[in-house]
């Protein structure tokens, strides 16, 4: 009962959860619950961050992270948070959230096409990073036009993981990672860019400071306290967005690493010492949680989404069995995919593209190929280890891009995320990109990069070099197979051609896409 420990709050797309690390990055305890975003059905493409739910889903996790290892409040010694990116929270003068969305919410359709035609969305991708499909400027054309009275009500403005921070202590703050997902930064300043603000017809006073990851912002209130459980007083300590605190998880603090977080979306990124732009509008580019450091970065769209969609639709057998034996159904999942040859026996997945930032669409999910007449070699294990393979071509597609915008040949990444805990998914990364894939011990990456800036915040880390050497550790590595590699190249090639035509019928409105970006 001696122990002392920080607590990592983590709002992700699919799921939030609480964890709970010890001072030399050990996980304690970890609990999640699983979350969707309601759509609204007379707004296309909205999907809705419902605040009330969540907050309750959140404070579950708080509760039993600590009751399942009869941790007491007291041995929390600083929470910080993390979320996914480009969702935010608006509020009125009493601060009560008054309108709130998920990163993928696309209804503001024709306000991005607007900002296009006006050549703002060009305006303001060079100065902020990323294009208006997905990030605050667009939505907040939409509020203005479609809900006047919230608009005119705003007050206070923060992104998910600051939400988190203000409903712990009741102070509005932003971290430049998590707050220039708004692309309403300016990337060169690390702060918000008065000229954007403008544009949405907006106050400069209704944006939060902007504080680095690791500065304490606040304490435990004594609401929040009743709501939790947590020690009324604890220090909350600022931390960032899921993406750059994934990466100081795995101790990518340096520039030039390519690191692959495989979480509900994958994340595939490199860290600048200078904000560099895409000059073709692919990519997006989002300030570090370091600072004078910056993240290029290409979205895998839903791939972690997807296999879970599978499990859910097609393994009930998978996970009956995984109750019985108490192990992961997406571990039984990989050892029948495990039986399957590269190639998945002619089995061809569709999910996400490639990322275009200012044409994001994609095809409509399936599966292709299928040999009707001989369903032991074209069935569910098949799909399993298609899915995998599309990811991974994904990311390669990705990876080639960076490499080609930044000058670099990258012959090793780093994997985290819950993907990385299988044996097959990595392995597969190898084989189809070519490189070594080193795994973290700790998969819960993004959540120990919070818990690392929350210890920083408490001074129980020296600084973030000393932290990451402390604590960042690694279990394996998955070596490339060369000859699999020469094989998945010709079927990656093939991917693409075929994925190309599906997205045809998709832009020829005879099937709806899986997803597409606001003003595509």
């Amino acid at each position: 009962m001696n122990e002392e420990y920080v607590m990592a709050i983590d709002a992700g797309t699919g799921s939030c959860r609480a964890v709970i690390f010890d001072s030399d990055g050990n996980q304690i305890s970890i609990a999640q619950k699983e979350w969707s975003h309601p759509t609204l059905p007379q707004y296309p493409g909205s999907q809705v961050f419902d605040t009330k739910t969540n907050w309750n889903l959140i404070r579950l996790c708080i509760k039993e992270a600590m009751e399942k290892k009869s941790i007491s409040p007291n041995q929390i010694k600083a929470i910080s948070s993390t979320s996914m990116r480009e969702g935010m929270v608006l509020y009125d003068k009493d601060g009560q959230e008054i309108w709130a969305c998920p990163n993928v919410d696309s209804r503001a359709d024709k306000e991005a096409r607007y900002l296009v035609r006006r050549g703002l969305a060009r305006k303001i991708y060079f100065k902020a990073g990323d294009w208006v499909s997905i990030t605050a400027p667009a939505r907040f054309l939409w509020i203005r036009k479609y809900e006047p009275e919230i608009f005119r009500r705003i007050s206070h403005v923060t992104m998910l993981s600051d939400w988190i921070l203000y409903k712990l202590t009741g102070q509005y703050v932003t971290d430049p990672s998590i707050g220039s997902s708004s692309n309403m930064f300016d990337l060169k300043k690390r702060t918000w860019s008065e000229e954007i603000i403008e544009i949405c017809g907006l106050r400069t006073e209704i944006f939060p400071e902007v504080y680095e990851p690791g500065t304490v912002i606040g304490e435990v209130s004594y609401k929040a306290s009743l709501e939790t459980g947590l020690k009324e007083g604890t220090p909350v300590v600022i931390g960032g967005a899921d993406t750059q605190l994934g990466l100081v998880g795995i101790g990518a603090i340096m520039p030039n690493r390519f690191t692959i977080i495989g979480g509900s979306f994958w994340q595939h990124t490199i860290i600048l010492d200078k904000p560099l732009v895409d000059p073709n509008i692919r990519l997006r580019t989002l300030c570090h949680a370091i600072p004078n450091q910056w993240m290029m970065e290409g979205i895998g769209f839903y791939c972690g989404i997807t296999m879970r969609w599978f499990r859910d639709a097609f393994c009930q057998y998978e996970k009956e069995q995984a109750r019985e034996l108490n192990v992961d159904p997406y571990s039984l999942m990989e050892k029948e995919a495990a039986s399957v040859p590269p190639g998945s026996n002619g089995v061809i997945a569709i999910f996400s593209n490639l990322m275009n930032a200012k044409q994001w669409i994609h095809a409509s999910p399936a599966f292709i190929q299928f040999d009707v007449t001989n369903p032991t070699v074209s069935g569910k294990k098949e799909c399993i280890r298609a899915i995998e393979e599309s990811a991974a071509y994904v990311s390669y597609g990705h990876m080639k891009i960076i490499e080609a915008l930044t000058q670099q040949k990258f012959k090793e990444i780093v994997f985290s995320g819950g993907a990385s805990k299988g044996f097959l998914w990595p392995q597969i990364l190898a084989d189809v990109l070519n490189v070594k894939v080193h795994i973290p011990i700790i998969k819960e990456s993004t959540a120990l990069g919070a818990a690392i800036f929350a210890g920083i915040g408490i001074d129980l880390y020296k600084d973030l070099s000393s932290a990451v050497k402390k604590i960042v550790k690694f279990e394996k590595t998955y070596e490339p197979n060369q000859n699999i590699h020469e094989k998945y190249m010709l079927l990656y090639n093939k991917w693409l051609k075929v994925y190309t035509r599906c997205l045809k019928m998709v832009k020829e409105g005879l099937v709806r896409p899986m997803w597409k970006a606001a003003g595509t």
